[in-house]
């Protein structure tokens, strides 16, 4: 069905149908799926450091076997039906730009990438479910990290107009491609961008905003605010049908958080501590009376029925206030190896077996800046936070400042990289068969439900 005459649309302070029947988005993300990332599939460092180093343990067929029937089985029919089971009407789709183009052939653009994620839609539209479609991995990195597919610490995507061409492109490409397709809700040009000084980030969204409705004028635009969807100084008067996107991760809800209601990291966090901080974030839309939607939130959970109970108390609070504000949402994440997903692989799942000996030494090093902890590696830390505050007290590196920067630099760069190898090394001497079987566990009738999660979103759907 291709008809913009029944497109979602802004409509005042929410988003409606084209007979005015308000909509609220509430969903999950679709994480690791067409953008890998460490913690979710199990590998360290970055997804492209995690293919090259698999292509050249496994071979060129078994290593194509493996992602090949990866992206066939982590999301089909059966997970659509699930989430829409749920109550939910929505999934975010992040996807990674060489799924669309290689760098060595820039501007060429594969069908391959479209294929893909016109699968996912229509799988969610079989269901009644919305896309919103993510680029999450742009060229040259829009932010300095790792769900960027970054192995730097650097993001060169504001620096150089090479790469926003090519994002403006694709996009132009993606909205011919979509255009008039109902079930898609909208457009969300670029996860969490990171532009250091604040300068290229306003004129490149009005370029791009611009360019997207040049090739299709009804779909909305979701945009992420500056520093990972938290700042909005860029923005003035909103542009007609466009919905600005904030992302909401509690201080609570962190790997090394405290208790809830407590402490986490110096900072007493409770439930007012958690709306104060929502409603700063969300200020500009309130101000102009745009659409809330949370495009990414969601606690980690550990194993440990106390600590988890905690998180859970942390979501629902979280819920509840996106509830009162008429916000709508997407939970991070769907699927993974069991940190945060509503799915998620059981312990005696063969990949996890495989892969124990390095989950066991990231965990040990902490190389998994999200999700993981610092303890064992607070001898090597401890020095290098206590030189650099003494020698550069003013030094405040964008996006999260000092201690964030050295955790990036040492812990995902340093300890990280050289364990990619450790990964690799664990599919050794596997031909196509056998990786597809390991791909295989990521099937949903291979993966256990967090029943607990499951209970406590659908009284907020």
């Amino acid at each position: 069905m291709n008809d913009a005459s029944v497109m979602l649309h802004v409509e005042d302070d929410h988003l409606a149908t084209a007979t005015g029947e308000p909509v609220r988005l509430r969903g999950v993300g679709l994480g690791g799926w067409m953008n890998m990332e460490n913690f979710i599939t199990g590998f360290p460092a970055t997804e492209e450091l995690q293919r090259g180093a698999l292509r050249r343990v496994v071979g060129e067929e078994a290593y194509h076997a493996f992602f090949d029937r990866f992206l066939e089985v982590f999301f089909t029919d059966a997970d659509a039906a699930l989430l829409a089971g749920m109550g939910m009407n929505c999934v975010r789709v992040p996807f990674h730009y060489r799924h669309f183009e290689d760098d060595d052939r820039p501007m060429e653009l594969k069908k391959q990438g479209f294929d893909l994620l016109d699968r996912v839609v229509d799988s969610c539209a079989r269901h009644g479910l919305y896309t919103v479609l993510d680029l999450h991995a742009a060229p040259g990195y829009h932010n300095q990290r790792w769900h960027s597919d970054n192995p730097t610490h650097r993001s060169f995507f504001w620096t150089h107009r090479h790469f926003q061409d090519r994002v403006v492109h694709l996009w132009e490409a993606l909205a011919d491609h979509y255009r008039g397709n109902p079930m898609v809700a909208g457009y969300n040009p670029l996860n969490e961008p990171a532009d250091s000084d604040g300068l290229t980030i306003g004129p490149f969204y009005e370029r791009l905003h611009a360019a997207i409705r040049a090739v299709d004028p009804d779909h909305t635009i979701f945009l992420d605010g500056n520093r990972h969807a938290t700042e909005f100084d860029s923005f003035r008067d909103p542009w007609p049908n466009t919905v600005y996107t904030v992302h909401d991760y509690a201080l609570a809800g962190f790997a090394d958080s405290g208790d809830y209601p407590g402490f986490s990291r110096g900072q007493y966090v409770n439930r007012d501590f958690l709306e104060s901080r929502f409603l700063t974030r969300s200020a500009y839309m309130r101000s102009t009376r745009t659409p809330i939607w949370v495009g990414e939130f969601g606690p980690v959970y550990s194993g440990d029925a106390k600590r988890d109970a905690a998180r859970y108390r942390v979501l629902a609070d979280q819920l509840a206030l996106y509830d009162e504000l008429g916000a709508g949402w997407s939970l991070w994440t769907y699927k993974d190896i069991g940190l945060q997903g509503i799915a998620h692989l059981p312990a005696e799942s063969p990949y996890l077996r495989r892969i124990a000996p390095v989950l066991e030494k990231k965990a040990r090093l902490g190389v998994d800046v999200w999700g993981g902890v610092d303890t064992g590696v607070r001898h090597i830390l401890d020095p290098i936070e206590r030189t650099v505050a003494e020698e550069f007290p003013s030094f405040d590196p964008l996006p999260f400042g000092q201690q964030q920067w050295i955790h990036v630099l040492v812990r995902h760069i340093l300890l990280a990289e050289p364990m990619v190898d450790d990964f690799a090394r664990c599919f050794a001497g596997l031909d196509a068969d056998g990786m597809r079987a390991l791909a295989d566990c990521f099937a949903l009738e291979r993966c256990a439900v967090r029943t607990p999660l499951v209970d406590l979103l659908k009284e907020h759907l």
